[in-house]
Parts: structure tokens; sequence; C-alpha cells
């Protein structure tokens, strides 16, 4: 080992003094998106409230501005057996559990990058050699071969001293990075339980669908029988007999369908579970299980940025690429290293850690890059992928500003076709009332009534898909909304890794 001519002492006090020296960070420093500066999400101004219609699913619902989300937003449907659904999924997902498994892959990825590069590295060594010179090479006369044995044992310290702040920004990239696989968690929640909340409206609106269907092939069959025997009378053609049979064989063959997706639906709340669809226990939902939320939140299109994780998700990686980009920028300044070695050094080991076996050394590096063509390109592409950062950033934001306008529009429009469909069951009803009391009186045929109920079940059929709708577009507000505050954003310039 090298011998200093400093004293040890002082050495360590120049050493100190270097880490402690101001350090500058070169690359631009991250700066939190301005909102967007928009006041409302649609062209035309929304009313102050949707069309309403006789039911529990037909009232009017009013939109709330400036109002907050509800991190459990389900529960404003009113359904204790969804709310369960719910918290078992967001248990037992295994879509969560990878999300929460990549998050803390992230954290402990930073955490290792910062123990490694924030303070220095110290490394104990011990060692022992077995060597062999020659007189002659020592200059000396004679060609006597000589063996001995050294022993040594010491303390060595590296540390680069980040005088430009490339570390630094890579462990700003690293910590954006963590932040990002938050958002992603708190994306993937959301979804979740969105998924689980629309799938069971989906399951309801199908299992009674498919109600109605069987209902009118009861009233078909019944109708086709009659048809049937005034055929033999000689009081109906074959060709109304073959129409009815027509019409019949099409309402049964649309019960298939309706069962697959009623199947589906289950098989899809079995995996939302986390469990197999042969083992799941799957509750069955009816519409008449949930309420129609009466106040609506609406938050500002500047407050829209916070709670959304995918915007938040953006942010983050926007934040990376800043940081990545500073990264790049270092690489072309210079690059200062430092070392330093306390040890001891002995023939023998009785002697390796007596007197005068002592040894250290102190020693700096600096490296400048005179030519380096790659390092300028390197540059250049975390630019360029910063200038991309930017980019899919507004992208999400419109796509942001757009699920919720369409939420609203939908949630508008869905009132008023329910407001109609209800006024055609109601009249479908009336009908129907009508034609038994004259069926009664004998004013009317069988084959009146049959017809009158297959209107009847036609109009409830459409009737359920309007209030399905409106409770679906009602989760889909609360997911474009963001479902729930997520908290402060990150400070600027700088990454959260809790």
């Amino acid at each position: 080992m090298l011998r200093s001519s400093v004293p040890p002492r002082a050495g360590w006090s120049l050493l100190a003094a270097a880490l402690l020296a101001g350090c500058t960070t070169v690359g631009p420093d991250f700066k939190n998106p301005a909102p967007p500066k928009v006041a409302a999400y649609t062209a035309g101004a929304l009313p102050a409230a949707t069309a309403s219609a006789p039911g529990t699913l037909g009232g009017a619902q009013h939109f709330a501005g400036s109002a907050t989300v509800s991190e459990q937003w389900w529960t404003a449907f009113g359904s204790p057996r969804l709310d369960d659904l719910i918290q078992q999924a967001l248990a037992n997902s295994p879509s969560l559990q990878a999300a929460q498994a990549t998050l803390r892959q992230a954290r402990e990825t930073y955490r290792a990058q910062a123990g490694s590069t924030l303070y220095p590295t110290v490394n104990a060594k011990l060692g022992a050699s077995r060597n062999e010179v020659n007189s002659a090479q020592l200059g000396q006369s004679g060609n006597t071969q000589r063996i001995y044995n050294l022993y040594n044992a010491g303390i060595g310290v590296n540390y680069n001293l980040d005088l430009f702040g490339g570390n630094r920004r890579a462990l700003e990239a690293l910590a954006a990075q963590a932040d990002y696989q938050s958002y992603q968690l708190a994306g993937a929640r959301l979804t979740l339980a969105a998924n689980v909340v629309t799938t069971a409206f989906a399951q309801a609106q199908l299992g009674a669908q498919i109600q109605a269907t069987e209902a009118i092939a009861k009233a078909q069959a019944d109708e086709l029988g009659i048809t049937r025997k005034r055929l033999e009378l000689g009081a109906a053609s074959k060709v109304e007999v073959l129409s009815l049979q027509t019409q019949y064989e099409q309402t049964l063959a649309s019960l298939p369908p309706l069962r697959n997706k009623l199947q589906q639906a289950d098989h899809l709340l079995a995996a939302l579970l986390g469990e197999a669809p042969g083992q799941a226990r799957i509750p069955h939902f009816e519409l008449s299980d949930f309420r129609l939320p009466a106040d609506l939140p609406m938050v500002v299109p500047s407050e829209l940025v916070r709670q959304r994780p995918d915007v938040q998700a953006s942010t983050a990686l926007l934040h990376a690429a800043t940081a990545q980009y500073g990264v790049a920028v270092s690489n072309l300044y210079p690059q200062i290293n430092l070392s330093a070695t306390l040890g001891t050094q002995a023939l023998t080991t009785g002697a390796l850690f007596g007197p005068g076996s002592m040894v250290w050394n102190l020693a700096g590096a600096l490296a400048q890059p005179l030519f380096n063509a790659g390092l300028r390109a390197g540059a250049s592409a975390a630019e360029a992928n910063l200038q991309a950062a930017g980019a899919n950033y507004r992208a999400t934001v419109l796509q942001a500003l757009r699920n919720v306008a369409d939420a609203l529009r939908q949630l508008d429009n869905d009132a008023q076709t329910l407001q109609a469909q209800t006024a055609a069951d109601d009249a479908a009803q009336q009908s129907l009332q009508l034609v038994q009391q004259q069926y009664s009186l004998g004013a009317a045929s069988y084959l009146q009534l049959l017809t009158a109920q297959q209107q009847a079940q036609s109009a409830r059929i459409q009737l359920l898909a309007a209030q399905a709708a409106r409770l679906s577009d009602t989760a889909a507000l609360y997911q474009a909304m963001g479902g729930g505050v997520l908290g402060p954003a990150p400070a600027k310039g700088k990454a959260t890794v809790s």
C-alpha cells in the first residue's frame, strides 16, 4: 500500500470537507404541470338535475359542484351485499396483490440505490499472501531468492462526490417510479371496484330479462296452441300458425345467449373476487337491491387531475423523465471519486496489529469526458423522452376530461330514455289491464289478451335495460371522477417514497 505524506488526521479532515462541499444539480427541476384551464366538461351547459321518472331507479339526480368523491363510493348504491363483494375483491384479487408487490419492489429498489449512492461504501479487508522475490530484481548482487508471507487487514472507504447531481437525479427518477407504481395500485383498486359494481348491475339486468323473456315465450306458446286448435276447426290459416311458431322459436332462441351472458357475469365476478368460477358462491342481485344516488359529485376540472390515478401516474412518469434527463446531462460533466484506506500490514500474524504496522492512503480521481459522442446523443434521447412524457401527460388529461364528459352526457340522456321507457311500460300495463277486463267480460279474445301480455313484457324488458343503464352510468361517473381523493401531490422537484 502507498504511504501518503499527509498526516492521517488531516487526511480524514480533507475527506470530510469534500463530502460536505456544496454540490450543484444539473438538469431541469421538476414542477407539477399546471391544471387544465377549463371551467366545464361539456360544450353545452348541463341541467341542474337529470330527468326523473316514477320508481326507485327513476329519481332525478343532482350534480353537486365542487364535491369530493368518497373513497368507498360504491356504498352510495345502498347494497350491503355489494359492499361485501367489493371488500372481498379488494382483499383477495391477484391483480391487486401483483400491483402491491410491484410497488414494494419499486420502493426497495429506491432504497437499495439510495444506500449505495448517498453514503460512502465501507468494506473490511483481510488477506494473506505468500511471495518470492529475487535479489537481482532489487538491484542487489547475486541471485538470492527469498520467500516470505505478507498479512494485511484494513478498512476501505469509497465515495462518489456527486458534484453535479447525477446520482441524486437517478434517485429522484427511482422515487418517481415508486410514485408511479403507487398510483397504478390506486388505479387498479378503482378499476376492480368499478368492475364488480357494473358486473353486479349486469347480472341483475340479465336475470330480470330472462324472466321477462320466459314469460313472453310462455304467452307465445299458449297463443300458438290456440291457433293450432283454430286451424283444426278451420277458423285459422296455416300461415298464421307458421308465423306464430316462427315468433315463438325466435323468442326461445334469444334465451340461451341471455343465459350465457348471465353465466359469464357470474364467472367474471368469481375471478374479480379471486376465486375459481366452480367454487365461488356468487350472490344473485336484483335491480331492486340497489338505489340510485340522488346527489352526484362533480369536482372542477382543475381538481380532477389530483383525483384521477391515471393522471397522477402520468405525472409521476413525467417526473421520472425529467430526472432521467438530468442524469444524462450530468454525464457530460466531470466525475469525482474519493477513496481512503486504513489498515495494518506485517510479515507475521503476531505483528499484524503491532506498533509500526499501520498503513493508510487517501486518493481522489477526477474524470472529465473529452470526446464521447454517445454522451451528447444520450442527452438528446433523454430530452426526447421528456418531451414524449409531456405529450403523454397532456393526452391522459384530455382522456380524463373526455371520460367525465361522456359520463355526464350519458347520465342526462339515459335519464330521458328511462323517463320515456317508464311511460311506455306504464301504457303497456294499462293496455294489458284493459284487455284483461274486456276478456273477463267476453269483449276480447284470448289471443288479444296474449298479445297484450307480450307487449307488456317487451316494454318491461326495455325498462329494465334503461334502469340498469342509469346505475352503470352513475358508477362510470364515480370512476371518471377518480373514485376518491388520493391525497396531496408530491412536492415540486421531489418524489415521495414511503
